[in-house]
């Protein structure tokens, strides 16, 4: 007897594996956290195999789920190129999409995969740059949709989520005992004035330790443990981690992630600006991660 897998369910279960979390993958969804674990469990109950490990806070495949998940892939693909090739219109040209390159990871991936299965004859530009650069691009047209992290929304812009900003350092690094404390932030870092000014105005003396507008030239002297630098929880440099600084440095605040689109945006770029906002709007989870 024939039996057939749910695509519902398989889609629930990929954006679980690539976010890693129940809640990150239903916000990126729409969907409850709850509809999604009830998903997941159908999904194992019908196949009779474990496809993830619970025994950990963290949620991770079982070999059955590895296995499963390169299908499982391919499956929804074909199923949303069917679907969009049958139904919907044709949709051909190209649209640029700017994105800082600090929150672009694990979220922009997913929106990029999924927007080329809507729309197959749509070429998407990803242009990475800082916040300032991309408002500059869009307000000159060559740019059409961005994503910035800023304190607050300039005209025009939605707030998707806010988040706090962490004080960042190297595993194991010391870095943040020091007196004065090393710092390094991009000469175009939109986090960098306020920050520096929590540190005068908690009497705290600094010394920046680089001068660069490139962001890994940042991600390796903190990485070795030569200074510290803030940034949005959950967002890590790879050796970095948040500091566990007892209190000694000061709240560096917050920062909002905010979405520009053109006010004569197109069926395109309004399916766009949707899949960005439940990608970024799945972070708001982030705000408990210390």
């Amino acid at each position: 007897m024939a039996r057939n897998l749910d695509i519902t369910a398989l889609r629930s279960f990929v954006a679980v594996a690539n976010t890693g979390g129940v809640t990150k993958a239903a916000g990126f969804l729409n969907l409850t956290q709850s509809a999604v674990s009830m998903q997941l469990k159908r999904l194992e109950e019908s196949m009779d195999v474990r496809l993830f490990d619970r025994a950990n806070r963290t949620v991770a495949l079982t070999a059955q789920g590895e296995q499963l998940l390169g299908y499982a892939r391919r499956m929804i693909a074909l199923n949303d190129e069917i679907y969009s090739k049958l139904t919907s219109e044709v949709y051909e040209g190209e649209i640029r999409l700017g994105v800082p390159h600090d929150i672009i990871h694990p979220y922009v991936p997913q929106v990029l995969r999924q927007f080329a299965a809507e729309f197959p004859r749509m070429r998407l530009q990803l242009i990475s740059q800082p916040t300032r650069r991309l408002r500059e691009m869009f307000s000159r047209g060559e740019v059409d949709v961005i994503v910035t992290t800023e304190s607050k929304a300039g005209d025009g812009g939605e707030v998707l989520v806010e988040l706090p900003l962490v004080w960042i350092g190297a595993r194991d690094g010391n870095a943040w005992r020091q007196n004065p404390l090393p710092v390094a932030f991009c000469t175009n870092c939109i986090f960098r004035s306020g920050v520096l000014r929590a540190l005068d105005g908690a009497d705290i003396a600094w010394d920046m330790v680089v001068e660069s507008d490139l962001d890994n030239a940042v991600e390796a002297v903190v990485s070795a443990d030569l200074a510290v630098n803030a940034g949005i929880v959950g967002h890590y440099p790879k050796q970095t981690i948040p500091l566990d600084h007892k209190g000694v440095l000061p709240d560096p605040g917050t920062t909002q992630i905010i979405l520009y689109t053109s006010d004569t945006e197109d069926a395109v770029a309004g399916a766009l600006r949707m899949l960005l906002r439940r990608a970024y709007q799945g972070e708001v989870s982030l705000k408990t991660i210390a």
